[in-house]
């Protein structure tokens, strides 16, 4: 049974932005907060708290302790191995959870504290200072913890955290195809992504930032072709893809190192690292599709081996696709960027 991982924000926001920061993370799925239950007053939210508060949902005390219908826990500094030994001896008291700050050394201290805690039913919540510390917590000793505190006033780096737990989703959509055009060629870009990607998962690609195709990857062999899950021929060089981050990236900017959102048929999203951007001159086909009144493109190289994804989960190439045909797709009002974030509020036409 898969690990039950909870990430946890401690707002870095002023009180007059705490509402509409709060309403923002909580439709991204955040459930808990580490904040005084006081400052949710007045406000309307299904939020947990933690906080050293007896009105909190998860209380942080500063002795081992029962509150009645609360998760009692206690927080502590790790800088050595005895005080490792003391969350151990304290949590067989009967904690329910302990969160734990590591000063210097992070992933061996950790690594112990999993280690021990593993078989007793304490929870371990680590705080993280940045998204980057985020995904190394929920993977230590691939159990990883249990929750991460992530201390921000960025909802973009709360869904970029979101990613590590695989939590972050997007909405798909049934978009008919309304034209298939043969265009010449042009320069496509094949992603090398330096993960084993299943059945149903691709990345989100498009000639405008808010109308994106699910491009499934290469795992799909053929009689003249060996399978290739890591890769995703993703589509021209202008082509956009989502970041984890939230931006957008042009596929011509994917290189080595870049990191890039995988996502699944049900909007299931994933982050993965571009071991390699091969860019070749290929003939390659304009497709459009409509959802709502949204319609977008997309540039692919024209070969069976470029395949969409149907609503009931079947895949079909972009040499078979016709008029009418339905695939899955992001799509979204449109919004201005700059340097691939999002400007609101921007007038902005693409065709």
């Amino acid at each position: 049974m898969a690990k039950s991982r909870e990430l946890v924000i401690a707002p870095k926001v002023s009180r007059g932005h705490l509402a509409k920061f709060l309403s923002e993370i909580e439709r991204d799925g955040i459930k808990i907060v580490n904040v005084d239950p006081s400052a949710l007053k007045g406000l309307k939210t299904k939020l947990a708290t933690i906080y050293n508060s007896s009105s909190a949902d998860y209380v942080i005390s500063d002795r081992p302790t029962k509150v009645k219908g609360r998760k009692v826990g206690m927080k502590f500094k790790v800088l050595s191995n005895n005080d490792i030994e003391k969350i151990l001896q304290i949590s067989k008291e009967g904690l329910d959870f302990v969160v734990v700050e590591v000063i210097d050394w992070k992933i061996i201290p950790l690594e112990n504290i999993i280690a021990k805690l593993h078989k007793v039913h304490t929870r371990i919540f680590a705080i993280a200072n940045s998204p980057e510390e985020v995904r190394k917590m929920f993977s230590i000793l691939e159990i990883g913890v249990d929750g991460v505190i992530f201390g921000t006033g960025s909802v973009n780096e709360v869904r970029e955290a979101l990613v590590y737990l695989g939590t972050r989703t997007f909405d798909l959509r049934p978009a008919k195809i309304l034209e298939i055009k043969e265009v010449g060629n042009g320069e496509r870009v094949c992603v090398d992504t330096a993960s084993m990607l299943g059945r149903g998962e691709g990345m989100l690609i498009g000639s405008r930032s808010n109308f994106l195709f699910l491009v499934h990857n290469e795992s799909v062999g053929s009689s003249f072709t060996s399978p290739r899950p890591f890769r995703v021929n993703a589509g021209a060089v202008h082509c956009y893809t989502l970041s984890p981050d939230g931006t957008t990236k042009y596929l011509s900017e994917l290189e080595t190192g870049s990191e890039v959102l995988v996502t699944d048929s049900h909007g299931r999203a994933r982050r993965a690292t571009v071991g390699r951007s091969k860019i070749e001159s290929r003939p390659m086909l304009m497709i459009k599709a409509q959802v709502g009144d949204e319609v977008g493109g997309i540039i692919a190289q024209n070969a069976e081996t470029i395949r969409f994804v149907k609503p009931n989960g079947h895949l079909i190439s972009v040499t078979h696709l016709k008029k009418g045909d339905l695939v899955l797709v992001h799509a979204k009002p449109a919004t201005g960027r700059h340097f691939g974030m999002e400007v609101d509020d921007e007038y902005i036409v693409e065709k």
